[in-house]
């Protein structure tokens, strides 16, 4: 891994991938980690970032096969999250403060701290999932999802399959019902941001397998919950009212662990952070300050 102020270079499996960083503020650092979707990037951490850079240093890292960047074909699978979150804590952002990672970030999160206590400082997990978007409809995973995830590496009919999921209508209607709670959070403008993330070269690869569960950091909620327990680190977790229900249920488990503390937020969904940053930035000021 080589670390440079305004990306990483990194390579898994002989691939290449220039990875985004963005870096705001002075004072203990705050690794942050945005969510694995097909629309996500460093940049909805960017809300977060404005708010807490008078007291912390924030350092916000895209994923590889996401952001806002062309990425190369590569077959992900879990091992690779794992691997490149451990060169992050080793080499990029070396024992920081604390990790604030929102979705399945927070399962690698949860995952590395397990095995490492203390690499990733105080965990901070926003709506954190563990479970991609099939199989929390469904219910369980299916054999057929990781036929899905390979044929989204064929060239003509991976394109298709992808593009089926990511126009303009399915990503409104997507974000809308799971990750936004007000429409206006999703105005002309940053629904054509959303839809360019969609775009850039590579994108299907990381976006087919994360909406087939081929990229969740755990099998199971048991282990899910498992690895909560067994951090020594002090946990926060950071969830809406309006959290979809399937997840919220989630959610409400792990919170109600007890070495966890919980801010249930009056409103938000899955991209709390981004949409309601003011409230998700003093949650994390009073359990961060409170240490």
């Amino acid at each position: 891994m080589r670390v440079n102020r305004d990306h990483i270079e990194w390579a898994w499996q002989g691939a290449a991938v220039r990875l985004g960083v963005t870096r705001m503020g002075a004072g203990p650092t705050l690794l942050m980690l945005p969510a694995l979707s097909s629309i996500s990037t460093r940049g909805e951490m960017r809300p977060l970032q404005e708010r807490l850079a008078a007291a912390f240093t924030t350092v916000a890292i895209d994923w590889p096969g996401f952001g806002d960047a062309p990425r190369p074909a590569v077959p992900w699978r879990p091992d690779a999250y794992r691997a490149f979150l451990a060169d992050v804590l080793d080499q990029a952002v070396q024992r920081p403060f604390a990790t604030v990672a929102a979705g399945h970030a927070a399962g690698y999160c949860l995952a590395a701290a397990r095995t490492r206590p203390g690499a990733a400082g105080r965990l901070c997990l926003v709506a954190p999932t563990w479970r991609g978007p099939l199989p929390t409809v469904m219910g369980k995973r299916h054999a057929a999802f990781r036929h899905i995830a390979r044929a989204g590496d064929l060239p003509a009919i991976g394109d298709l399959i992808y593009r089926l999921n990511v126009n303009p209508f399915m990503v409104r209607m997507m974000a809308l019902g799971h990750v936004y709670r007000d429409p206006r959070a999703l105005a002309p403008d940053k629904l054509a941001e959303k839809l360019a993330v969609t775009r850039a070269a590579g994108a299907r690869h990381a976006s087919i397998r994360f909406v087939t569960g081929e990229l969740d950091p755990m099998k199971s909620r048991e282990e899910f919950l498992d690895a909560a327990r067994q951090v020594t680190e002090p946990i926060l977790v950071i969830y809406g009212a309006d959290t979809p229900p399937k997840s919220k249920a989630e959610m409400a488990e792990l919170a109600a662990l007890p070495n966890v503390r919980t801010a249930l937020l009056p409103a938000g969904k899955l991209a709390i952070h981004e949409e309601f940053a003011d409230e998700v930035a003093g949650a994390l000021r009073g359990f961060l300050e409170s240490m």
